[in-house]
């Protein structure tokens, strides 16, 4: 048999993150996300389950009529209005889940097997009449009799079903466990089988290459690994894994991941963890001297890949610490070639931003080494004036006056708040040059009291480029506002 030879991949980011609580996706924002997948690779996208409501449909209908590549698919139980639902949103496959341990079936839907057996029959019969794909799963498989699971699925084959699906729905499962399972339920039915994984244990990924191993054809992932509980396996870490460490393709564009996690991670409002693996922020962020050093002779002594396989940066941070090895590799990041004298100079300089207690952002060494250099860098976007509006009965409003390359620019824009309403207002200033994103946004205050000083940290990119910066004032409009366009002027 091929390691992972033809593995396909089934999106459920839309509907498996939303099921995180707190996240909700209007239809523009599954939109984006549906294009940036096609755009990935991915072979099927759950766009959602029609069921759920009329907006939930709208916007199903709005990624089918985006006319993607991708398949697109909507969760069904196995219960007919739900494929009538999924019909008049015209996707072009199900997702048909029927409970498979006795303790659903049971307890949650207080029926016997038999039943359950003939209604996944019935449902998968029916949406084949009606010309869909199905894809007929079974819903906490790793807790069922898998003599009782092999038979439903052989039925389901039988009455239709174009694909089956093993899920280990409150990620119990092993690794030697699942390829076990996987060779004997792969060779026992006649269709393919995916493998969808929760990662309560923390072996969604490890388990998903052991079914792959063992035979499994589809893999079901999310991006940034989102989804209930501790979330659903990674697709970043499955294709990763075959494609660097199993030395297979995949199909996907790898180029195009940290993007994707990106955009998904702002339009749910779930960030990443720094430590996620590839996708993390510290993932390819590097201090210690001596992985710098190492860094400097040959990148991957302290890197399994290059970050930019990944659509991504390295990232050097400095400070108090820093050494040669540090800020060398630093300033060659950003295009600067120095010499030893002009090398010590801006050592001494971040040097001394780290004794004050700061953090030397990507902005203040591109400040500090633009100025050593006697490099004039003229910015192309200033702040003339601003006005903010809020109060517990306003909407928060903000216009803006910039001068962007010379041209004077007012635009307004409201918000969750003073600062959100301002920023909007920037970004819709400078969009005729740039499409900035604001990635991360951090507050601290300096000193205390109601007028203490605030100092804001963001985090800025701009395609897949990323600049840290900062502002200091005792307004916190104007720390933010400060440190925006102190980004933005390092971006564009």
């Amino acid at each position: 048999m091929v390691l992972f030879e033809n593995v396909r991949f089934l999106d459920t980011t839309l509907r498996d993150g939303e099921q995180t609580p707190g996240v909700a996706l209007t239809s523009k924002d599954k939109v984006a996300i549906a294009t940036k997948l096609d755009e990935l690779g991915v072979n099927v996208i759950e766009a959602g389950s029609a069921i759920t409501s009329e907006g939930e449909r709208e916007s199903i209908r709005a990624v089918v009529a985006e006319g993607l590549n991708a398949e697109i698919c909507s969760y069904c139980r196995i219960m007919k209005p739900d494929v009538d639902y999924a019909l008049a949103c015209d996707v072009d496959s199900i997702h048909l889940v029927a409970p498979v341990s006795d303790l659903h079936i049971n307890v949650k839907l207080k029926k016997d097997r038999e039943t359950v057996r003939q209604m996944a029959v019935d449902v998968t019969e029916y949406a084949k009449d009606h010309g869909l794909i199905v894809e007929l799963s079974g819903e906490d498989a790793s807790r069922a009799d898998i003599d009782f699971l092999k038979s439903l699925y052989n039925d389901g084959v039988e009455a239709g079903a174009d694909r089956l699906c093993f899920c280990d729905t409150v990620g119990l499962l092993v690794p030697e466990k699942t390829e076990v399972v996987f060779s004997d339920i792969c060779s026992a039915v006649k269709a393919p089988v995916s493998i969808h994984c929760h990662n309560d244990f923390g072996l969604g990924t490890a388990n998903t290459i052991a079914a792959l191993r063992a035979g499994a054809q589809q893999a079901h992932v999310t991006i940034n690994g989102i989804g209930e509980r501790a979330g659903n396996t990674a697709l970043e870490e499955v294709v990763m894994t075959i494609e660097w460490l199993y030395k297979c393709k995949t199909g996907i564009n790898t180029k195009e991941i940290f993007k994707t996690s990106r955009l998904v991670s702002r339009l749910t409002g779930l960030p990443v963890a720094p430590n996620k693996s590839l996708i993390g922020g510290n993932a390819f962020t590097h201090e210690a001297g001596i992985h710098v050093h190492g860094l400097l002779a040959d990148t991957s002594t302290y890197e399994p890949i290059k970050p930019e396989v990944l659509g991504r940066e390295r990232k050097i941070v400095l400070g108090k610490h820093a050494g040669k090895s540090s800020v060398t590799l630093a300033v060659k990041e950003m295009g600067f070639e120095v010499d030893d004298p002009q090398l010590h100079e801006i050592l001494n300089r971040v040097k001394e931003l780290g004794d004050h207690g700061k953090k030397v952002t990507d902005a203040d060494l591109q400040s500090i080494t633009e100025t050593v250099l006697n490099i004039q860098r003229e910015a192309r976007v200033h702040l003339e004036e601003f006005t903010v509006v809020s109060g517990n009965k306003v909407t928060p409003t903000a216009s803006v006056k910039l001068t962007v390359d010379g041209k004077e620019v007012v635009e307004a824009a409201t918000g969750d708040g003073p600062v959100d309403a301002t920023l909007a207002s920037i970004k819709k200033g400078i969009s005729g040059i740039a499409d900035v994103q604001l990635e991360e946004y951090h507050v601290d205050a300096i000193s205390g009291g109601t007028d203490a000083l605030v100092e804001v940290l963001v985090k800025l990119s701009k395609n897949g480029k990323m600049v840290t910066s900062r502002g200091s004032r005792t307004d916190i409009v104007m720390a933010s506002v400060e440190a925006v366009l102190n980004g933005i002027n390092r971006l564009i």
